[in-house]
């Protein structure tokens, strides 16, 4: 398939209305495309394990991966990331959420999240597993609500790993600033999840340990603007 040559500068959801999945992965090539040769068969041993747990998973209207590609491209491009092992961390952040038996394979035992994480350290190392773990949900109280004991997770865990919040920021912009990008109830359902971490993760890339530049983080403060913009047309306005 052939794509434009400005295919570098394309916004992410833009490539994928027009070229879908394989314009994705050409994108993510032309962003490791500076990486050592050994940073390379690492970022794509990471693409293909990433492609063969999500394989038949579904995002409403697209494959799962593309979700794992933006999250990693936008690290790469917007915010400048060059550490490989937050990059892997990326596109397997969902990994051990979703797929943990898969992950951890047929012999292993006891707690399959435990399991799971351990078999990502043996293949990518602890700091990847360490990385993964701080975006993975926990079991949920079932006689709690969801988003409140999600934003708890989510603040507690991230204020202990400065990397992760990286991460899980350029998670949150691909489900939060995307969600006009979505279709059907989910719309809403995601704005409600969604909208109260806006000052949550204003609060953690503001900290002088958040390990981005000022330009960066002026970035993600514009996007997170745009997300509460989003969220109050969905949330507050309504047809």
């Amino acid at each position: 398939m052939e794509f434009p040559a400005y295919l570098a500068t394309m916004p992410m959801h833009a490539i994928t209305e027009i070229h879908g999945e394989p314009g994705l992965l050409a994108r993510f090539r032309l962003e490791i495309e500076t990486f050592d040769d050994a940073a390379r068969e690492r970022l794509t041993a990471a693409l293909g394990l990433a492609a063969e747990l999500h394989r038949d998973d579904r995002r409403v209207r697209e494959p799962y991966l593309n979700h794992l590609l933006r999250v990693a491209i936008r690290m790469m491009h917007h915010y400048h990331v060059r550490d490989v092992d937050v990059i892997v961390s990326g596109l397997l952040h969902d990994a051990v959420e979703d797929h943990p038996a898969e992950l951890a394979g047929p012999d292993a035992t006891g707690d399959p999240t435990a399991a799971a994480l351990a078999a990502l350290a043996d293949r990518f190392g602890p700091r990847v597993a360490r990385l993964v773990g701080a975006v993975t949900n926990p079991a949920y109280d079932p006689g709690r609500d969801r988003h409140v004991q999600y934003r708890e997770h989510v603040a507690a865990s991230l204020d202990r790993e400065p990397w992760a919040r990286v991460i899980k920021m350029s998670d949150f912009t691909d489900n939060g600033v995307g969600v006009i990008h979505t279709v059907g109830p989910k719309v809403a359902r995601s704005a409600a999840k969604y909208r109260p971490l806006v000052p949550v993760f204003r609060d953690l890339i503001a900290r002088p340990d958040t390990p981005l530049s000022a330009p960066v983080k002026q970035h993600i403060f514009a996007q997170l603007d745009l997300a509460e913009e989003r969220f109050s047309a969905i949330l507050d306005h309504p047809n």
